[in-house]
């Protein structure tokens, strides 16, 4: 059992979860979030109602220049016997922008890419913020230029990506520096929590392994 698993399995704080994951190397930190199971990962969002609250910089950084990807490695809790679990959500900043985020999904499910979102503060709405600071709202795509090489903008009502992303969002809490912790929603008649919850590690842009 990873030390982050125990921490969470023994009740520790999320400060005392945060202080541990900055202190580790971003290889060791990856892999102790990768490691976390359904369990884990639907107590940690509930631990991180405790967080700070997240913001767009968490995302993609201020010191990040406009219209450069920012990977966040993620794993989900669909049970898939893993083959679908990990997955990465790709963000930029829009030119000129600060108040959103553009992104989209990449994984293994090539037949339901690409997946676009906006991501932007929570604040001001009072039946999502007690969900978390950033909502990924797949309602919305992206409107004005996302960075070369990103796939074509898709709704996510057309074809098998409406199985996965329509009238879904996903809202985030911090966890650490590099961490943060999702459960999705869906709206149908009603919006609806789902009890489907994922983890994201940020890759700063320039760090070893990253590819933007």
């Amino acid at each position: 059992m990873g030390e982050l698993v125990s921490m969470i399995r023994s009740g520790a704080p999320i400060a005392a979860i945060a202080d541990y994951l900055d202190a580790q190397p971003a290889a060791a930190r990856a892999a102790e979030v990768d490691a976390l199971g359904r369990r884990d990962q639907a107590s940690l969002f509930e631990r991180a109602a405790d967080a700070p609250r997240i913001e767009l910089a968490h995302f993609v950084p201020d010191a990040v220049g406009d219209l450069t990807p920012v990977h966040h490695a993620g794993r989900n809790t669909i049970a898939t016997l893993g083959y679908f679990q990990r997955f990465e959500k790709r963000f930029a900043r829009p030119a000129g922008e600060r108040e959103r985020l553009f992104g989209y999904n990449a994984s293994n499910a090539w037949f339901i890419h690409p997946g676009y979102f906006v991501a932007r503060a929570t604040a001001g709405n009072p039946a999502w913020e007690p969900r978390g600071g950033v909502v990924i709202d797949y309602f919305v795509v992206p409107d004005a230029a996302v960075p070369d090489g990103w796939p074509p903008i898709r709704e996510s009502s057309a074809g098998l990506q409406r199985l996965v992303y329509h009238r879904t969002r996903d809202f985030m809490r911090r966890v650490s520096s590099h961490v943060s912790i999702g459960r999705a929603s869906r709206e149908v008649d009603v919006d609806e929590l789902l009890d489907y919850w994922f983890t994201l590690c940020r890759r700063d842009p320039g760090a070893k392994g990253d590819d933007t």
